[in-house]
C-alpha cells in the first residue's frame, strides 16, 4: 500500500478548509457566513498550517505557499471589508455611473494584486519566477487529445484558438442569457473605453493573485501536475458563489483555471493565461454594461 504524502496532504487540506466549510455551512445548514467571520476561519487555518512547518520538517517546504495564503487572506480582508467600506469608497462603489463603480471595484483588486507582487518579489526576487513575464509566446503545448492538443501543438496556435471558441460559446450563453435588444447595445458603446479597462485589470488581477503567485510557491514542493490541480481547486471552490452559481459554476471556474495555469507552466509567463481571460471579461462586462442601461436612456 503506497504511503500518503504529508506534504500533498497537507496542502489539500489546506485548500479544501479554505472553502469548503463556508459551502457546506451555507448549503446544508443555512448559516450564513459574514465576511470577517469567513476571513478569521480561513487566516486562523493557514497560520495553524504554517506553524507545522516550523515542527514537521516532512511539510516545510509549503512554508511559502501556507504564509502566501495567510497574507492573501489578510490582504483581501483589510482592502474589501475595511478600506471598502470607507465612506469615500462606498460613494464611489454604489455610484450610479456603471464606468465608476466598475473601475472602483478593480482598483480594490488592483490593491490586493500589488500587495502579493511585493510579497512575492521579496521572496521570488526576479519577476519571472512568479511569471510576471510574457513567457515564450511559442512553447510547446503538453499534449491533451481531449483538449484537441496534440503532439507538436504549440500555444501560439492552441492559445489563439481556444480564446476564439471559449469567447464564441461565452458570448452565445450571454446572448442566450440577456437578450438584448439592438438599441441597448448601441447606447452601451459609449461604455467600451470602462470595459476593457475593466478587463485588462481583471484579466491581470485574477491571474497574478491567484494562479500565478500560487503556482509560483507551489510547483516546486508539489511538483507541477499537483501544483495545478491544487491552485484549480483554490479557484474552482472560490467561485462556487459565482456565475454560474454552485457545481457547475465550481467546475467550469476550476477548468479554466487549470488550462490557463498550464499555459504559465507551459509558455513560463502571463501573457496567454492574461489574452484569454482578458476577452471573456470583455464580453461578461459588456454584457453587464448594457444591463446597467436604462430604458429609454443610459
Amino acid at each position: 500500500m503506497k504511503s500518503v504524502n504529508p506534504l500533498l496532504a497537507l496542502a489539500w487540506l489546506a485548500v479544501l478548509l479554505a472553502s469548503l466549510p463556508k459551502i457546506v455551512l451555507q448549503e446544508a445548514f443555512r448559516i450564513p457566513l459574514s465576511a470577517d467571520l469567513q476571513a478569521g476561519m480561513t487566516l486562523t487555518l493557514a497560520v495553524l498550517c504554517l506553524a507545522l512547518t516550523f515542527v514537521w520538517r516532512a511539510v516545510r517546504p509549503l512554508r511559502l505557499f501556507l504564509g502566501l495564503m495567510a497574507v492573501l487572506t489578510l490582504t483581501e480582508w483589510l482592502v474589501y471589508a475595511r478600506l471598502g467600506r470607507l465612506p469615500v469608497y462606498a460613494v464611489w462603489l454604489e455610484h450610479s455611473s456603471f464606468s465608476v463603480s466598475l473601475l472602483a471595484q478593480q482598483s480594490l483588486r488592483l490593491m490586493v494584486t500589488l500587495v502579493i507582487i511585493g510579497i512575492l518579489f521579496l521572496v521570488k526576487k526576479r519577476a519571472s519566477a512568479f511569471f510576471l513575464a510574457k513567457g515564450e509566446l511559442s512553447a510547446p503545448v503538453e499534449p491533451v487529445r481531449w483538449l484537441g492538443a496534440g503532439p507538436g501543438e504549440r500555444w501560439n496556435r492552441f492559445g489563439r484558438n481556444f480564446t476564439f471558441y471559449i469567447s464564441l460559446g461565452t458570448l452565445v450563453f450571454l446572448v442566450l442569457a440577456g437578450r438584448p435588444a439592438l438599441e441597448t447595445a448601441v447606447q452601451a458603446m459609449v461604455l467600451l473605453p470602462a470595459v476593457l479597462l475593466a478587463a485588462a485589470l481583471n484579466a491581470f488581477n485574477e491571474e497574478m493573485t491567484y494562479k500565478a503567485s500560487f503556482l509560483s510557491v507551489l510547483e516546486e514542493p508539489a511538483g507541477k501536475q499537483q501544483a495545478l490541480w491544487l491552485m484549480a481547486a483554490f479557484f474552482g471552490l472560490g467561485h462556487y458563489y459565482g456565475v454560474p452559481y454552485g457545481v457547475i459554476g465550481v467546475l467550469m471556474a476550476g477548468f479554466l483555471g487549470w488550462l490557463l495555469g498550464k499555459s504559465m507552466l507551459e509558455t513560463r509567463g502571463l501573457f496567454w493565461a492574461w489574452f484569454i481571460h482578458f476577452w471573456q471579461d470583455v464580453l461578461i462586462f459588456s454584457f453587464m454594461a448594457m444591463g446597467s442601461i436604462r430604458p429609454g436612456g443610459s
